[in-house]
């Protein structure tokens, strides 16, 4: 009876041992890879308060695919995308990321999306080890200046700016803009405004002169910010950063129109899509007096080959309406990131510990910058442009171009 347990221990390690390296002709090969395909995939909301940002960015990323499956995929693999809605919750985020890994195997995580579910499972994915591409997110836990082990975050491509890095640049933004000494902070009680906030706290710190903060916290999608923003205007704020995203920035941006006061805004990248404006437009058009409303942007429509081929593609392979969507476009890049790593990896073997060394490069983002994974490099793109809500309300327009962010944060250093 011993022995026999022994023997099916062994066999069950075996067994194991080929599903998680498994053979393609004479190349070694890691899970969620066969002969025909390649399996990837990915937890989004792609229902609720956040289908907004996640059925066009999903689409984005299938479009890319299908792109690619159509000109022959991967050495003659199909790319198979599989999918699950989280709705946002990190709990069912967690237990869907846990179903790809080990029901599905899939190869890699690609789109990895949202603060509550990457919060939720950035230790997961560090201690499976498999590779990640692309954040929807830029949340804290994804910065690594040094990630020489798979424990460290080697497996982890983070390609969207980190919020930390973020808040430091919208107050250097702030500061440049309208000379603001006096920065007001409303922020929402989760990852993506916590972090935010402690930019800014991180940057104001490192300034010499009459600088101060003033800050208040609301709740992840809350109704009624009046009290937050009462506050503002009674501390004589010279601007105001909505250290939030989409579905809490515009009811603040409302009610500082309700109360009349008519600072400066800031907000991060997350918030720069047409979509977001619609939810405040009729307000802000309402204005006689319009205050300026700024956003980041990590990509730039200045190039127009790499623009066009985003509105081929997701017009010939997705969705046509998409086409001016900017979490379109992200979800194109995120795609195109895991597709760039798949060809650099193909002929030396599917493997994670392949795939890792193959990502380990400058990149550059399609319709923007660079990002550089070498050197244990895990920190984001540091490329953004300044965005502004254009007057009529219905787009945001480029107020300065793609810089650098130690260029510009040395302006006011």
């Amino acid at each position: 009876m011993k022995k026999r347990r022994i023997l099916s221990i062994f066999m069950g390690v075996v067994i194991l041992l080929l599903t998680v390296t498994g053979c393609s002709g004479d190349v070694e090969v890691s899970q969620g890879v066969t002969d025909t395909s390649i399996k990837v995939g990915n937890t989004a909301a792609t229902s609720g308060a956040f289908a907004m940002v996640g059925v066009p960015f999903n689409a984005g990323i299938q479009a890319y695919f299908k792109k690619v499956n159509d000109e022959g995929g991967i050495d003659g693999r199909m790319i198979e995308f599989v999918h699950y809605d989280d709705e946002f919750d990190p709990v069912k985020g967690k237990a869907f990321t846990e179903q790809l890994i080990n029901d599905d195997k899939v190869f890699a995580i690609v789109g990895h999306f949202g603060t509550p579910t990457i919060g939720a499972t950035v230790d997961l994915l560090k201690e499976t080890g498999i590779p990640t591409v692309y954040f929807a997110a830029g949340i804290s836990d994804l910065y690594y200046e040094d990630a020489n082990s798979v424990e460290e975050g080697r497996g982890l491509f983070p390609v969207q700016p980190i919020y930390v890095t973020e808040g430091r640049l919208i107050v250097a933004r702030a500061i440049e803009e309208h000379n603001a000494k006096k920065i007001g902070v409303i922020y929402t009680n989760d990852d993506a405004g916590k972090d935010l906030l402690a930019g800014v706290e991180n940057q104001i710190e490192k300034l010499s002169g009459d600088y101060s903060i003033i800050k208040e916290q609301v709740n992840p999608g809350a109704t009624d910010v009046s009290s937050a923003v009462l506050k503002m205007k009674n501390e004589g704020v010279d601007v105001i950063i909505a250290a939030s995203i989409q579905a809490t920035f515009p009811t603040i941006v409302k009610e500082l129109i309700n109360q009349g006061l008519d600072k400066p805004v800031f907000t991060t990248y997350v918030n720069a899509d047409a979509a977001t404006i619609a939810n405040f437009a009729a307000d802000y058009t309402s204005l006689s007096n319009k205050f300026p409303i700024y956003s980041n942007s990590w990509l730039s429509l200045d190039n127009e080959d790499e623009l066009q081929a985003f509105i081929d593609g997701i017009t010939e392979y997705g969705e046509p309406d998409y086409a001016g969507n900017a979490y379109a476009m992200a979800g194109w890049i995120a795609g195109h990131f895991m597709v760039e790593g798949l060809k650099r990896t193909a002929e030396e073997g599917l493997t994670w510990e392949n795939f890792m060394k193959a990502m380990e490069d400058e990149f550059k983002i399609p319709m923007g910058g660079t990002v550089d994974f070498r050197d244990g490099n895990r920190i984001g793109t540091q490329s953004m442009a300044l965005l502004k809500v254009s007057q009529d309300a219905s787009t945001w327009e480029v107020v300065k171009p793609m810089e650098n962010l130690n260029d510009i944060l040395s302006r006011v250093e």
